[in-house]
């Protein structure tokens, strides 16, 4: 199979490419018409040289060391000096699909030809993505503003020679690294570390394969949901479009429609059209309006974060003219990642609610008397304990997501000794999505596994084909709970469904 090429023209990435880029197997290259911009903003960069006036962290220093100028001997070293010392992150390595964004993204702001960065960096970089040689980035060490300059500092430190890349799973040294990609180390030109440092690529990285995460989970979320409608023998009215249509919610009237489609042609609904229940729980009833209103929530992050991954984030930017006297190094504040923080903590608040309702949805089932289920969906209950505690590590989950959600754009610690007195915590507001994730996937795996359980207690009676289709892809892995075993292998093979998705009913 032919290896799939993809162009990156400023300011074009979309969807599709950015799921490439994380899924990695692909080749990159910029496109030819952002060629020319690119070299007039590295010629720019020389002239402003040349003309000795200070332009920061081109011959000053940085942060609060801004007012100390730098001799033009020193220029290369001030730029390696700046990426050995914010090498200063703690903690794990960011995933493999995060570093893979990080790479693109950099790329990409580099590209627009306003940073002063020699296409050689930029091709550089990509390099790197298409040999799947993965810097070793460490997870904390960012605020969120003047860029996310530790992590990206560790990017950028390969392309130097020194630290750590991921080559096949193996981690080795920069040197072998870039020989794996076929380069040699880089010596750094002038602003070429700032501008690989400075900018928001690491928190709008975690942010954007988190909503490809969530998207996934959030599709499972409503398969599941509707499942556990009908194994409660719940209504289908509650996603009447003419309910939905009536208050106007854009994603509650679509998640509604994907309701109807899961349940269309239920036997099981069928068997009790004309029952006594007049109104059933929230959890059941009103998923449209949640899980709706979550979907809202998940496309305007999107939108922010999509302009942010087209978008320029250094600092200064370099506007070439025509004329040498027209060059201009304009400081300001494009790093500060304030647009991104909150587009995280709205996500992180879409997660928690997720896993939420499903827990609830879960809860609901082990009740025989809101159910009318065998308590804890398991027959010889006492001797059996059932799906018990799998309901209370759902809680557990759940409620561990209640902390999580709590808003980090919020918070501020000044830095760089007050010269950076304002931050946007972006990055760990994005980071802090990923374990949000892991919580609510397991706790829809644990609801798929307990609404699978309770509809096969309606036997013979069938629910949807839809839904006898998703019963099954989930016993092609766990088999039905006939007496107590383990929960934890069934509950982790659930998860890894979950995370793979159900995509929606056409």
């Amino acid at each position: 199979m032919d290896t799939p090429h993809h162009t990156i023209t400023p300011g074009r990435l979309d969807a599709a490419l950015l799921e490439q880029a994380a899924g990695g197997g692909a080749r990159w290259s910029v496109a030819p018409s952002a060629r020319a911009g690119i070299e007039a903003s590295v010629q720019a960069v020389r002239e402003l040289v040349a003309r000795h006036a200070p332009v920061y962290g081109i011959n000053t220093g940085f942060g609060k060391l801004a007012q100390t100028r730098i001799a033009d001997d020193d220029l290369a070293q001030l730029q390696r000096n700046l990426v050995l010392s914010h090498s200063a992150g703690v903690g794990r390595p960011l995933a493999a699909p995060v570093v893979r964004l990080m790479l693109l993204l950099k790329a990409a702001s580099l590209a627009h030809g306003v940073s002063g960065v020699r296409p050689q960096v930029i091709d550089a970089l990509l390099a790197l993505l298409d040999a799947d040689v993965l810097p070793v980035v460490p997870e904390k060490g960012s605020v969120g503003a003047s860029g996310d300059l530790a992590p990206l500092a560790h990017l950028s430190g390969v392309l130097i020679g020194v630290g750590e890349a991921f080559v096949d799973g193996q981690r080795v040294g920069a040197a072998q690294a870039l020989a794996r990609a076929g380069l040699a180390p880089l010596a750094l030109g002038p602003k070429e570390g700032l501008a690989l440092l400075n900018g928001t690529q690491a928190s709008t990285a975690l942010a954007i394969h988190a909503v490809q995460r969530l998207r996934r989970v959030f599709d499972a979320a409503v398969a599941v949901g509707a499942m556990t409608v009908d194994a409660a023998k719940g209504s289908d009215t509650p996603f009447d479009d003419r309910i939905h249509a009536a208050r106007g919610q854009r994603g509650q009237r679509e998640v509604a429609g994907r309701y109807r489609d899961w349940l269309a042609g239920s036997a099981l609904r069928a068997s009790h059209l004309h029952c006594e229940r007049v109104q059933d729980p929230y959890c059941l009833r009103c998923q449209p309006q949640v899980m709706g209103a979550c979907l809202d929530q998940i496309e305007h992050a999107w939108g922010v974060l999509l302009i942010e991954a087209n978008g320029v984030s250094d600092n200064p930017l370099v506007f070439a003219g025509p004329l040498q006297a027209r060059h201009e190094a304009l400081s300001g504040g494009n790093f500060h990642a304030e647009p991104v923080a909150f587009a995280a903590d709205n996500l992180a608040l879409a997660i928690a609610e997720v896993g939420a309702l499903a827990e609830r949805r879960t809860a609901m089932l082990m009740d025989p008397v809101l159910s009318g289920l065998p308590a804890f969906l398991v027959e010889h209950g006492g001797l059996n304990s059932g799906f018990m505690i799998a309901q209370v590590t759902s809680a557990a989950l759940a409620s561990e997501n209640k902390s999580l959600a709590h808003p980090a754009s919020v918070d501020s610690l000044p830095t760089s000794a007050n010269q950076e007195d304002h931050v946007s915590m972006a990055t760990f507001a994005a980071r802090r999505l990923h374990a949000m994730l892991d919580n609510t996937a397991a706790v829809v795996g644990i609801e798929w596994l307990c609404a699978a359980q309770a509809i096969e207690f309606h036997r013979p009676l069938r629910s949807s084909a839809p839904i006898e289709a998703l019963l099954a892809r989930l016993r092609e892995r766990v088999p039905r709970l006939t007496a107590d075993r383990r929960m934890a292998p069934d509950i982790e093979a659930a998860t890894a469904l979950v995370e793979a998705g159900v995509a929606p009913l056409p």
